[in-house]
């Protein structure tokens, strides 16, 4: 390579998952999406990614990329990545001068269902542009372009920029909201919100038969995907309302059924499909159970997977340690991740 190396060093981020309480299920164009969501950002489930690079004066044909995931080769993940920056060029064409060494680490198992995609994608965007922030001399990140290079690796990477809670697609009821990037949101919320824990209970950590992208293409022929447009544009402002009344009753009404919803529309795709199982089924009924007789605001979600996301205030933590106790032999090898809302990605170098 002769081309003349004008910037070199190295960054890394962290950026966690998120969980979306009203779901985004659906997409068209270059990762737009079929209706609006809102997620809570999380803290324990993350991916750190490192970047050593070399920024070279003259554009190359496509960025030169090595990856390596957990310390080792995985050359599915280099491919997705390599395509990923390779189609987005137009866009950020900084990403031409690029040499990369990529070291990407998950808290928590990939391709099961809990969002690794929007953790890694956002990391890497993280990385990215605080790169060409770097080269540029600039000393602030534009948060907002960030969202919009994770949105075009992952959809719902464009919420995990942001924290506590994140909205991205567009809403009459939510100002600024956009399909290109995902907004901050929910300084009113009464307070309890952001005491909110997500326990994970890994029904499988197995990747999932379906991926996401799979499902969210089943979409485009599947017959309820117009009724379920309209519904997620209701929930949206409703679990909002919800969240500013402090009605946690209302908000975990809607958040089980936006789940279940979710399930319901891959067993009528076609082909249809079905990523619960057994397990999940008992967990759910199990959760529903305790709620009816503790009286305790205690719900569960699920994201494209089998994996029950748990969800509580922090006032409910010691009778939901019972609850977790009950649950554990679900789980493949007992494992449940303690999770919480959390603040937002944070550069580590």
């Amino acid at each position: 390579m002769t081309s003349q190396i004008i910037g070199e060093g190295h960054v890394k981020w962290q950026s966690p998952s998120n969980i979306a309480l009203v779901k985004y299920w659906g997409k068209f164009g270059r990762q737009y999406p079929r209706n609006p969501s809102i997620s809570f950002t999380l803290s324990a489930a993350n991916t750190e990614t490192e970047c050593i690079y070399k920024y070279h004066e003259d554009a190359m044909e496509a960025p030169i990329i090595r990856f390596l995931f957990e310390g080792k080769p995985n050359i599915k993940f280099e491919d997705k990545i390599k395509k990923f920056l390779g189609s987005v060029t137009d866009i950020f064409p900084f990403l031409l001068h690029l040499e990369l060494d990529i070291h990407s680490v998950n808290s928590f198992p990939h391709s099961s269902g809990i969002a690794s995609s929007a953790s890694a994608m956002s990391a890497l965007a993280l990385c990215l542009l605080s790169i060409e922030a770097e080269v540029n001399g600039n000393q602030k990140l534009d948060y907002q372009k960030a969202s919009v290079l994770s949105r075009l690796g992952s959809g719902s990477a464009s919420r995990s920029v942001f924290g506590p809670l994140a909205v991205w697609g567009e809403s009459s009821g939510v100002e600024g909201s956009s399909n290109d990037f995902a907004i901050p949101y929910g300084d009113d919320f009464d307070p309890i919100f952001h005491t909110f824990h997500d326990d994970i209970l890994i029904i499988s950590a197995e990747e999932k038969a379906v991926s996401s992208r799979a499902g969210h293409a089943l979409m485009e022929d599947n017959p309820y995907a117009g009724p379920r447009f309209e519904q997620a544009d209701k929930h949206l402002l409703e679990i909002i309302e919800s969240m500013r009344q402090g009605d946690m009753e209302r908000f975990g009404q809607i958040v089980e059924k936006e789940a279940l919803t979710l399930h319901a529309l891959m067993m009528a795709s076609d082909p249809p499909y079905i990523l619960m199982q057994p397990n999940t089924i008992d967990v759910i009924n199990r959760i529903q159970a305790f709620r009816r007789e503790s009286h305790l605001p205690v719900y569960f979600t699920l994201d494209a997977g089998p994996n029950i996301h748990l969800l509580y205030p922090t006032n409910c933590t010691l009778a939901v340690e019972r609850l977790k106790a009950e649950l554990q032999p679900f789980c493949e090898n007992e494992l449940i991740i303690k999770d919480k809302v959390g603040s937002g990605p944070r550069r580590l170098i």
